[in-house]
């Protein structure tokens, strides 16, 4: 007999469950909540939203870090017609992603607590329900749940963004819908072929399949039209800073630490280990457009009046040191790659909180309408500062390590990409603390500013637990690279296997 209530079946079950909470969550939330008593909607929210994040935590506590393969898996057949499955598994590389996710959502709804007034639950619900669907993208390995997972999680931040973002939001929605859609439909033909091969939706059978340098091309191409939108790369970013700009705080949140992960991670899950000869053939132009989003992406940061158009292009410009670790081929790029990605997530999450708590007393995100915060808000200021320094790869704070592991591989591979690479640092403490001198430094700007109370009990609580993230993550980031070491190894051996048949030099 099978007791559901134990930890062993909990343990089997246990991405299931980090799926289905929030989204089962977000659900009854949406029919349940009383739009007259926001407050029992609020506090209804966080506990899902903070059950959802439990759940999650044992996929840290009972992984084996020695183990670089995939972990908890579970499934059933779903569509066996096309052989389809439900499965589910994990590695060192996904789970902190999906602790990120979790962690993020909890953020996210307290941060919303007096912000939202209207709309409360729906606005709660399409977190909870994007949360799980986003765990699933790096749960699923499925091609098809995997795809059906990427494409759902569009409908709740299409609405969060359309419904309760900024004036121009329905062509900040549309934009964002077309881009990722469009790039997405390649992505499922590659998925389709791929089946023609195998015969199977399996991930682990597509990453064992055969195929000539050719074919490995046309296929990496279809995968990059899909990731390198929602990364996004250099040419494709455009859709970013108008979805930034228009997204209320919580979209802009969940925009920047989570969703730009899903394209970093979906490389890592499948354009790169199922077409690595292609991967290496197209290693040259992958860093390439790395570099021309670090450097130049920087320097556009730079002319920016609005605070959240900043922090969304030097999201641009630190995702190319992700893709540019990717594509260098050794551990410490792969390594400091992820732990960039999660970095990224706790630093622009906390930056455009920042923006928010400004924005929601003042009503401008332009920084001419700010000057001499600090001397009205010295504790906001503070915290503000903080991650404006780990923006600019503060050593001691998480921005550091994960730039400065890239680079480290960086140099291995070639010292004219370190060179160019660490040309970030020094344009991103410019755009960064360019910034920070205009809106908290100086003398009172305005009566606006002049006005302003600091953060409150629940501002202090969000913006204190990201600090303690960057900090901890900046002195201590052991416990995230040894939970990456084994599966980056294993990776890095799969992607050294030559996947040519036998005799063949080139498809081209």
């Amino acid at each position: 007999m099978v007791d559901y209530f134990s930890l062993d079946y909990f343990l089997k079950h246990i991405l299931s469950f980090a799926i289905w909470v929030p989204v089962l969550s977000g659900i009854v939330l949406l029919f349940t909540a009383d739009e007259n008593k926001p407050d029992n909607t609020r506090w209804l929210a966080l506990v899902g939203g903070l059950v959802s994040f439990l759940v999650t935590i044992p996929l840290y506590t009972h992984f084996n870090f020695a183990d670089g393969g995939f972990q908890f898996q579970e499934g059933f057949r779903w569509i066996p017609a096309f052989n389809i499955n439900y499965h589910l598994g994990v590695d060192g590389i996904a789970i902190p992603l999906i602790l990120l996710t979790s962690f993020t959502t909890v953020i996210v709804i307290i941060a919303a607590w007096e912000v939202i007034e209207k709309r409360v639950a729906q606005y709660m619900a399409c977190f909870l329900i994007m949360s799980g669907l986003m765990i699933g993208v790096f749960s699923a390995l499925d091609a098809i749940l995997y795809y059906v997972f990427w494409e759902a999680m569009l409908i709740p931040m299409f609405l969060v963004i359309g419904i309760w973002g900024g004036p121009n939001r329905v062509y900040a929605t549309i934009k964002f819908f077309l881009y990722t859609l469009l790039g997405s439909l390649l992505m499922l033909v590659a998925f389709i072929y791929l089946h023609m091969q195998t015969g199977s939706f399996e991930v682990t059978d597509f990453h064992r399949v055969t195929l000539p340098l050719n074919v490995q091309i046309l296929i990496f191409l279809a995968f990059f039209t899909a990731f390198a939108v929602k990364i996004p790369m250099w040419p494709v970013h455009t859709w970013l800073p108008d979805a930034h700009v228009e997204a209320p705080t919580g979209g802009s949140v969940v925009l920047a630490a989570i969703a730009l992960k899903l394209g970093g991670y979906s490389f890592l899950r499948f354009a790169m280990p199922i077409a690595p000869d292609a991967a290496h053939h197209l290693s040259g132009y992958m860093i390439a457009l790395s570099l021309i989003a670090i450097v130049y992406i920087a320097l556009v940061a730079l002319v920016q009046k609005d605070m959240k158009k900043l922090i969304a292009y030097s999201s641009i410009s630190h995702m190319g040191f992700v893709t540019l670790g990717f594509f260098i081929f050794n551990n410490l790029g792969l390594e400091g790659a992820i732990v960039q990605m999660v970095s990224h997530g706790f630093i622009s999450a906390a930056m455009f909180l920042c923006v928010g708590v400004l924005y929601d007393r003042v009503h401008s995100r332009q920084i001419e309408s700010y000057g001499g915060v600090a001397n009205t808000m010295p504790t906001f200021a503070a915290f503000a500062v903080l991650f404006a320094m780990a923006n600019s790869g503060l050593p001691g704070t998480s921005g550091f390590v994960g730039e400065f592991m890239v680079i480290l591989g960086a140099i291995e591979a070639n010292f004219w990409y370190a060179f160019l690479a660490s040309f970030t640092l020094i344009f991103g403490a410019a755009y960064t603390l360019w910034m920070v001198k205009r809106v908290f430094y100086g003398e009172i700007a305005n009566s606006h500013v002049a006005a302003l109370k600091d953060i409150n009990k629940r501002e202090l609580l969000i913006l204190s637990t990201l600090a303690i993230m960057v900090l901890a993550l900046g002195i201590y980031p052991q416990p995230l690279t040894d939970m990456t070491n084994a599966t980056v190894t294993q990776l890095l051996s799969q992607l050294a296997q030559s996947k040519l048949p036998a005799g063949f030099t080139s498809g081209l």
